[in-house]
């Protein structure tokens, strides 16, 4: 394993929003497909489990209809346009939203909790990779099973159609989606237009759905159906999955234009299906099938389906994306191994594909698709990892509320309290389904945060049985100047966390090869708790004495190291390379598992397993393979 590492600089003054200067409009149009297109897609299945669960096999009555709808509505309301709208969108990193980036401002607002609030994080991470494994399986199975209305002879091949769509979205990913998400918000806005004309053609059925606007409906609902309540929220909960993209997409597009296609669009169109619906369903004497599909003419079913299946492509190339930007950030804030980061497009930044984390996360949605064999099963599995990082971000939210925003506690507690007990009862609720499903996107989750503690708790301390051994750097210059060693001309680069010590790198060297460089650079890779680094703050340089300097390089979480893009403007400021006379040393460590240096043994061989996989240094920081020399140290851990 290499001893490259970054560590996390002090807080830096917040910027402004890198949000492309686009107009609102357009920003609100791009923001259709990407922010909205799973909780776009949630009337395919939201309403129907809710109803499903209050009434069983057996046609539903009034006061089931109303009571769920009633839940879903108010779900839709107190959490996206409450919450998230008006709040947790307030609390940007320079613009960047997202769990590791509200972890950041958290982290500077509780300076005497920093490892509290570092687990909030890693716990808010891993539940994502829970919830982004679900979306796409839940999604396009649903929409695929509207075969069962508009080909009813061909519905039988419900799940090799649907696994068929998902592997060629995951083999896709390596092209990049930069060509064809151009066309994500149009077709987004076409399907929020049909989501809304079909609600309101239906809501005719039967008007008195309008009586589920009244919130004592809910509440009359929950107390006279105690006993099966708890599953009716929890299915209504599938109502609002996907809110966590308005806050985790917010760097893209930017408040304004989130907050436009939302109020203007989104919600309106959602709530006139489910209403309409509500309504079909109301009309309805017969058990809850398909309401959605049924909804539409006969002439409407094959267009439906396809434009259905279309839009939640759409949504699960989202939540994909998502997942390969949360494991970047995580991989510069150390607390995944480096991976390898590919850049699908020239132009734009976040474009990017991860191998290892593209086809994890089809071999967890295969077997998804497998093994539950249909949305309805698939969405009781669903629910826990979203509440779970729903109410981590609401923790989160309370901490920058009194450390960043300095609001008081009464006013903070009436914002939080509310949210928090909303997201614990819908929490609750998706528990119960824990046997029936839950345990997967449970078990996802802890598998994900057992690797990023490992990961974190080996790196720590491989760091500092690292230090342990090695040579103060002061005292190596003293020795060095009573006895100096033979110089060769050029540079060497030695790539290290700590320029306090002599990299090892450095004294096998001398130990070796008894010469020295006439110049001896201490690099190290600093990771900012900021989203990027403006270029006139990325370099830090020190010059000790005429043989050694320190230079520090500055990334923000969403940045990709480039090290000779980086010495490039080094240069500009004046700080002398020359990359053809310039020699990179690497210190590459061999670890040897123990019981006694620290990690239980079988963390030990999960680290190292994690070590072994990791990406080559000299590629992720993307160093000439020419100029790079590795030199090999044994550690006991």
């Amino acid at each position: 394993m290499s001893s490259i590492d970054s560590k996390i600089d002090d807080p830096v003054p917040p910027k402004k929003s890198h949000a492309a200067q686009a107009g609102s409009g357009a920003l609100a149009l791009g923001a259709l497909g990407v922010v909205y297109g799973d909780i776009g897609t949630s009337p395919l299945y939201a309403l129907r489990e809710a109803v499903r669960a209050a009434a069983g096999d057996a046609a539903p009555d009034d006061s089931q209809v109303i009571g769920a709808l009633s839940i879903v509505f108010w779900a839709l309301i107190l959490v996206v346009a409450v919450k998230y709208a008006i709040f947790v969108l307030r609390a940007d990193n320079e613009g960047e939203g997202g769990t590791l980036a509200i972890m950041t401002i958290a982290k500077q607002a509780a300076k005497n909790h920093p490892g509290k609030v570092l687990f909030l994080g890693m716990l808010g991470a891993s539940l994502f990779f829970g919830d982004a494994v679900i979306t796409p399986a839940i999604s396009v199975t649903s929409a695929v099973e509207g075969l069962q209305i508009a080909a009813p002879s061909i519905s039988h091949f419900t799940v090799p159609i649907a696994i068929g769509i998902l592997v060629g979205l995951f083999v896709a990913q390596r092209f990049g989606t930069g060509g064809v998400s151009r066309i994500f918000g149009p077709v987004t806005l076409v399907w929020f237009l049909v989501l809304g004309a079909m609600g309101a053609v239906h809501i005719a059925d039967d008007p008195t759905v309008f009586r589920a606007l009244n919130p004592f409906e809910a509440v009359r609902f929950v107390h006279a159906n105690v006993e099966v309540a708890a599953v009716v929220i929890g299915a209504a909960f599938l109502a609002v999955t996907g809110a966590e993209a308005l806050y985790v997409d917010l760097g893209h597009f930017g408040r304004k234009p989130i907050l436009l296609a939302w109020f203007g669009l989104v919600l309106p169109c959602l709530l006139l299906n489910y209403f309409g619906q509500g309504a079909y369903l109301l009309a309805s004497s017969a058990p809850v099938d398909q309401p959605f599909f049924q909804m539409a003419p006969d002439w409407g079913h094959i267009p439906l389906v396809i434009l259905a299946t279309i839009a939640t492509v759409i949504a699960s190339q989202a939540v994909i994306s998502g997942a390969f930007s949360l494991t970047r950030q995580a991989i510069q804030l150390h607390m995944l191994p480096r991976m390898n980061i590919v850049h699908t497009s020239a132009t734009q930044t976040g474009q990017i594909y991860i191998p290892q984390v593209n086809w994890m996360l089809l071999a967890c949605v295969l077997l998804l698709v497998v093994g539950f064999g249909s949305s309805e099963h698939m969405a009781s599995a669903y629910g826990i990892s979203v509440t779970g990082e729903m109410m981590v971000t609401t923790l989160l939210l309370f901490i920058v509320m009194r450390g960043k925003w300095h609001w008081s506690l009464p006013v903070a507690l009436a914002v939080a309290t509310p949210a928090f007990l909303i997201d614990f009862m819908f929490l609750g609720a998706n528990a119960l389904k824990f046997f029936e499903g839950g345990w997967v996107s449970v078990t996802i989750a802890s598998i994900l945060l057992l690797i990023i503690w490992t990961w974190r708790r080996g790196s720590r301390l491989l760091f500092q049985l690292s230090r342990a051994s090695e040579t103060k750097l002061d005292e190596l210059i003293r020795q060095l100047g009573s006895k100096p060693p033979d110089f060769v001309d050029g540079t060497a680069v030695f790539l290290t966390a700590d320029t306090e010590t002599a990299p090892t790198a450095l004294m096998h060297s001398l130990k070796h090869y008894r010469v020295l460089h006439r110049r001896n650079v201490l690099l190290t890779v600093a990771t900012r708790p900021q989203p990027r680094v403006p270029d006139d703050e990325k370099i830090d340089y020190e010059e000790i004495n005429e043989h050694f300097a320190r230079l520090t390089i500055n990334y923000g979480f969403m940045e990709d190291p480039n090290l000779p893009a980086a010495l490039v403007i080094a240069r500009k400021k004046g700080i002398k390379f020359e990359l053809m006379t310039t020699s990179f040393f690497l210190s590459r460590r061999s670890l040897v598992p123990s019981k006694e240096a620290g990690m239980p043994l079988w963390q030990d061989h999960l680290f190292l397993a994690l070590s072994r996989n990791a990406s080559d240094a000299s590629t992720y920081f993307r160093l000439p393979t020419g100029r790079v020399v590795e030199i090999g140290a044994q550690v006991v851990i």
